[in-house]
C-alpha cells in the first residue's frame, strides 16, 4: 500500500488550517470531514458572524486562556492575531474591529469565512475528502493507516482535528479523543466550557431579553469572588446567558452549580449612593402610581415586575408610600440582583469544550504526540481554551498551523 504525504481529521478551523500549512510546505494533504461540507461548526459561531480572532497581542491571547495557556505561547506567537487577520483579507474578507477588539468579517456572514478557507484549500492543491468520517488512525511501519468507509490508506504523518463534543451536530462527536486514546496518550475527560446556566428563578416571561452593560458577580461556596465583569448577558426560558455568563461558567469548575452564588448589578456606571437618591427621586415624583409604574423607565418594563418580588414590595402599592426599608431593599435588588444556579446546560450547548488530549503528551512547538512521532493533534480537541472574544478560534487557528506544518516536515523524512 502506498504511503501518502498528511492526513488531516476535520475541516473546522484548526483542520482547515493546518492542511493549508501543509501543503504550503510542499506536503500531499488529504483533508478527511465527515460532514457533507467543510466548516459547519464555524458557519455557526458567532450567531453567524463568527468572531475570527481578536486583535490584541500574542501575550493578550495567552492572558485569556483558561487551562493551557503557558503551552500555547510558542504556536500563539508564531501565528498571532495579526497574522491571521491579514490571512483572511488577503483571502478576500475584509474583517472589521468591534467592542473588546472582537473581530469580524465586514459583511457579518460567517459563511465569508468558510468560503474563503474552501477556495484556499482548494487553489493549494488539497484534496477534499467531505462526507467521509474516519473509523480509526492506527500506527503502522513508516506512518499511520486512516480508515473509512470507503477504504485505509497510509500517510506519513497525521493531524487530528475534530473538535470537542459541543455542539455534535455539526461533527464534534468526540472521534479524535478516541484516536489519542488508541494511540496510547492520555485524556482528560471532557466537561463544557462557556455555557448557558439554568436558575431557579423562572425567567421564561423574559426569555429573549437582553442586559447591556451590567455587571456580574460571582463567588464561590466560600464566599470569594471568582468572577466579576461588566457586559452583556441574556434572558432564557431555562435561566440565563450571553456573554458574561458564558464567561463566568469558565470560572465556575471547582464546585457543582448551585454552590455559586451569582448577582448582576443592573447599573454598574451608578454608585449605589448616587442610585438611592434617584430611587428618591422617582418615588417622590410618581407618589400617587402604584410602585410598579413608578418605577418604569428604571429598567426594562418586562424587568420590573421581578425587581420588585425580589425586593419582597407590594407592586401595587403608591410609591408615595414606600417606606425606607422597601426602598433599601429594592436599592439592592438593582444593585444586586440575585440569580440561582441550578446547572449548567448540557455539554453538547457549550461553546467549547473543555479537557481533551493532555498537553503534557504533546510538544507545544509542533503539537506532535511526543510519545507518537507523526501524530499530532490541534484545535479544541487538546485541553485548552479560553474566554469568549474570538480567542479559542484564535487558538484553533494557530495550533491548527503549527501543527501542519510540522506535519508536512515529518512527512518528508
Amino acid at each position: 500500500m502506498e504511503t501518502k504525504g498528511v492526513a488531516v481529521i476535520g475541516a473546522g478551523p484548526a483542520g482547515m488550517f493546518a492542511a493549508l500549512k501543509a501543503a504550503e510546505a510542499g506536503a500531499a494533504v488529504t483533508l478527511f470531514e465527515k460532514n457533507e461540507k467543510v466548516g459547519r461548526k464555524l458557519a455557526i459561531t458567532g450567531k453567524g458572524r463568527c468572531n475570527v480572532t481578536n486583535d490584541c497581542a500574542p501575550a493578550e491571547v495567552i492572558s485569556h486562556a483558561i487551562r493551557g495557556g503557558k503551552f500555547l505561547y510558542s504556536s500563539v506567537f508564531r501565528f498571532p492575531p495579526r497574522r491571521i487577520m491579514d490571512f483572511f483579507e488577503d483571502a478576500g474578507v475584509p474583517l472589521k474591529t468591534e467592542r473588546g477588539n472582537r473581530v469580524f468579517p465586514a459583511s457579518d456572514r460567517a459563511y465569508d469565512v468558510v468560503d474563503a478557507l474552501r477556495a484556499k484549500l482548494i487553489s493549494s492543491g488539497v484534496r477534499l475528502r467531505t462526507s467521509c468520517p474516519v473509523l480509526s488512525v492506527l500506527k503502522t511501519d513508516g506512518g499511520y493507516e486512516v480508515k473509512t468507509h470507503r477504504a485505509a490508506e497510509r500517510f506519513r504523518s497525521v493531524v487530528v482535528a475534530t473538535g470537542g463534543i459541543s455542539y455534535p451536530l455539526t461533527g464534534s462527536t468526540g472521534d479524535g479523543y478516541e484516536f489519542a486514546r488508541a494511540a496510547g496518550l492520555p485524556v482528560v475527560d471532557p466537561f463544557p466550557s462557556l455555557v448557558p446556566i439554568e436558575t431557579a428563578e423562572d425567567f421564561s416571561a423574559l426569555s429573549g431579553l437582553t442586559l447591556k452593560n451590567v455587571a456580574l458577580t460571582v463567588r464561590s461556596p466560600s464566599g470569594c469572588e471568582v468572577f466579576s465583569r461588566t457586559g452583556e448577558m441574556l434572558f432564557a426560558h431555562f435561566g440565563v446567558t450571553g456573554p458574561i455568563v458564558l464567561s463566568a461558567t469558565a470560572s465556575m469548575r471547582d464546585h457543582p452549580a448551585p454552590e455559586y452564588e451569582m448577582e448582576v448589578d443592573l447599573k454598574p456606571a451608578v454608585a449605589r449612593e448616587e442610585f438611592d437618591e434617584r430611587l428618591r427621586s422617582v418615588l417622590s415624583e410618581s407618589s400617587a402610581k402604584d410602585l410598579i409604574n413608578a418605577l418604569r423607565g428604571t429598567a426594562p418594563a418586562a424587568l420590573i415586575p421581578y425587581i420588585i418580588k425580589l425586593s419582597g414590595a407590594d407592586p401595587r402599592r403608591r410609591a408615595g408610600e414606600v417606606d425606607r426599608a422597601t426602598r433599601l431593599a429594592l436599592l439592592s435588588a438593582y444593585k444586586a440582583f440575585r440569580l440561582t444556579p441550578t446547572r449548567f446546560r448540557p455539554i453538547d450547548e457549550a461553546i467549547v469544550t473543555a479537557g481533551g488530549v493532555d498537553l503534557r503528551a504533546l510538544d507545544p512547538k509542533t503539537m506532535e504526540a511526543r510519545e507518537s512521532p507523526g501524530l499530532f493533534f490541534a484545535g479544541e480537541v487538546v485541553d485548552a481554551d479560553a474566554y469568549t472574544g474570538g480567542f479559542n478560534l484564535q487558538i484553533a487557528f494557530s495550533t491548527g498551523a503549527a501543527a501542519g506544518e510540522a506535519a508536512a516536515r515529518r512527512s518528508f523524512e
